[in-house]
């Protein structure tokens, strides 16, 4: 079996070891970015976080995270206490004090910031919120397409943890992604509460079955703009395209399967639980979505 990889797997690059990150309006040493362990973030996972690609000096699709970013930050009562603007601004102090122009992934991560007390009420949290940005030279770099195991771990309900935001509380998609290195495979593909096929417990899933592009009903999954941005490029290039139920048995013998997420975009699936997905390597329909993305950035970053 070969090694096993993550979505997230990039390029070794030495200049991170020394970059700079925000925190809290000054950008500092990384050695430097400190946060307390009064934090509610580090204390109980409360707060919320986008990733973000910058192409040729420019931040893919801002606006779109950006409104999400906000968006997560209304629904959970969080006042992030800046414009976007002013995140705006931050991205591009903490881009340009790191002289970077391509190939770099950023992580803006707002948490309801330190307690007076170590305890889970939102009011203990008294002085602002803590804003971070860390932002590292991230060339994506898989050296094949990965593996799958589906897990017990589910995508829940709205009413307990909606799986539409970027929450720092993380703990059931960790349980998920361990549970599928258990089983020997890189991400685990994670059911809703149905049954039927949602996401992995890091990037939105889609199968390719009959030259159809199948995903989610979207209703138990992450709220991906590059998930979004795939679905308008198959409607906007007569790619037939569906967000509908479907099953592992729909799965299993889909001729194609890939990932969508903000630092990868799409990644090529070969098994999933043992069960070869097509020829075991990128398709055709998945090189042409491919293709197409690639257009968009381009189109959108120029």
């Amino acid at each position: 079996m070969s090694p096993q990889i993550t979505t997230h797997q990039s390029e070794e690059d030495l200049r991170n070891e020394s970059i700079l990150i925000y925190l809290n309006g000054k950008i500092v040493p990384r050695a430097e970015a400190l946060v307390s362990v009064y934090d509610s973030g580090f204390m109980l996972g409360d707060g919320v976080w986008e990733g973000l690609r910058l192409y040729n000096g420019t931040w893919a699709f801002l606006n779109e995270h950006l409104d999400r970013l906000y968006e997560a930050a209304k629904a959970i009562d969080l006042d992030i206490g800046l414009t976007r603007e002013n995140l705006t601004e931050a991205l591009e102090a903490t881009r340009n004090a790191n002289g970077m122009e391509t190939d770099v992934h950023a992580r803006l991560m707002v948490t309801r910031g330190p307690k007076i007390r170590p305890f889970q009420h939102p009011a203990l949290s008294q002085s602002g919120p803590t804003i971070a940005i860390i932002m590292e030279h991230s060339r994506p770099s898989l050296p094949r397409p990965i593996t799958l195991a589906t897990v017990p771990h589910i995508r829940g309900l709205p009413m307990s943890q909606d799986p539409k935001l970027n929450s720092h509380s993380k703990l059931n998609c960790v349980m998920a992604c361990i549970a599928a290195e258990k089983a020997g495979a890189d991400e685990a593909l994670m059911l809703d509460i149905h049954g039927f096929v949602n996401t992995t417990n890091a990037c939105n899933f889609f199968i390719i079955r009959k030259g159809e592009v199948i995903t989610s009903t979207g209703d138990y999954c992450m709220n991906g703009i590059t998930r979004q941005n795939v679905i308008n490029l198959c409607r906007a290039n007569k790619i037939p395209v569906h967000e509908c139920n479907f099953s592992l048995v729909e799965t299993y013998s889909a001729e194609e399967a890939f990932l969508t997420g903000t630092f990868g975009a799409q990644t090529p699936v070969s098994h999933i639980d043992g069960r070869q997905i097509g020829n075991g390597d990128l398709g055709p329909t998945t090189k042409r979505i491919r293709g197409l993305y690639a257009d968009l950035i381009a189109e959108h970053t120029k």
